[in-house]
């Protein structure tokens, strides 16, 4: 694997899926369990231009149909999680779901996330998942609309996304992906709908957490 690709790993012992890029502090044996992995799928990384300094300085549900809920697939940040908890309760999601090595409050970076979710996590349901792909699969079997926060050739603005409006029947997941490798290839086969954030400096992303917000407030700003 070299730098400027990226692969989904899946345990063979407990079924977790990830992403693995160059640099990680683990490797090919699971994050979890430490049990052998096999590779799914390998993707080209997308990576941010470097800049020169000059002199001016995006399973069955837990919860009933309706609402909004966000999906975290992967991410290394937990402040970036706790950050997504209190946007996401300021916004009126219903549930968090918190999926592959992405850091959830009962576990040891559980302190981080509450610096930054600021008691959400007590506030917003959360469920863990190993497999975002399998947790999205049944979800849309239960007739929940998938969107996924990503740039994409295939994505909409933000700007042209209608928003669900009303109660959101049918219920509506957001899908925020890693850091680094973005949404996994597998659960944008599965989205409804691939939302984009315009930008318009050099970079050609938000941080998570900031774009988690900017997608939420598009997504009920018509409630």
């Amino acid at each position: 694997m070299t730098e400027s690709t990226f692969e989904i790993r899946v345990c063979e012992s407990c079924g977790l899926r990830y992403p693995l890029v160059g640099g990680q502090s683990f490797g090919t044996r699971c994050p979890t369990c430490m049990g052998t992995t096999q590779i799914i799928l390998r993707r080209e990384l997308i990576l941010e231009p470097i800049m020169t300094p000059t002199s001016t300085t995006a399973a069955p549900s837990p919860q009933p149909m309706g609402g909004i809920a966000v999906l975290l697939d992967n991410l290394r940040s937990a402040w970036n999680v706790g950050s997504i908890f209190r946007s996401a309760d300021g916004f009126g999601f219903t549930h968090a779901y918190l999926c592959g090595f992405t850091p959830t409050p009962d576990r040891p970076a559980r302190e981080a996330i509450q610096k930054t979710a600021l008691g959400a996590e007590e506030s917003i349901p959360w469920s863990y998942h190993k497999d975002a792909v399998i947790l999205v699969t049944g979800l849309k079997r239960e007739g929940w609309r998938i969107i996924g926060l990503e740039e994409h050739l295939q994505g909409i603005s933000i700007e042209e996304t209608p928003s669900p409006g009303g109660n959101n029947k049918p219920g509506v997941v957001l899908i925020v992906g890693n850091e680094i490798t973005g949404v996994d290839p597998g659960l944008l086969e599965l989205c409804d709908q691939i939302m984009t954030i315009p930008m318009r400096g050099e970079k050609k992303s938000l941080n998570a957490a900031i774009a988690f917000g900017v997608a939420a407030y598009a997504l009920t700003i018509s409630r």
